[in-house]
């Protein structure tokens, strides 16, 4: 299946700030969902030093054009200096999802969006 979408990981300390990263990213339209997870613990190396924070894991869906700009939100928004930023491709995937994906990461959407769900149609 031939797939641009992908998946952008990035850690954060603060839920609320997860929150807002999520946000901007959705209404830039430059995800189609991020999903917040945690908090989650994170044992790394800084500085010299083995640390242990608690960090709320963003799961970033979007398309592989729109990685640049996503990865400039992230930092725009961030607080670390050094903040994970990684990607991964979706090799795999329902074609209606990652319809829906493509659809909601453009730059334009149609006036009218349909969806259908478990064989109901919703439109707005």
């Amino acid at each position: 299946m031939d797939s641009d979408a992908i998946q952008v990981f990035t850690t954060i300390d603060d839920r609320a700030l997860a929150d807002r990263m999520a946000d901007a990213l959705i209404s830039r339209r430059l995800a189609a969902c991020v999903q917040i997870t945690g908090p989650v613990t994170s044992v790394y190396r800084w500085q010299g030093k083995v640390e242990t924070s608690q960090e709320w894991l963003c799961i970033i869906k979007t398309q592989a054009s729109r990685y640049p700009a996503v990865e400039a939100a992230i930092r725009e928004l961030h607080t670390y200096q050094v903040p994970e930023i990684v990607a991964v491709p979706i090799v795999a995937g329902s074609k209606d999802y990652l319809a829906w994906l493509t659809q909601e990461t453009a730059d334009s959407v149609p006036p009218t969006t349909r969806i259908t769900v478990h064989g109901d149609t919703k439109q707005w």
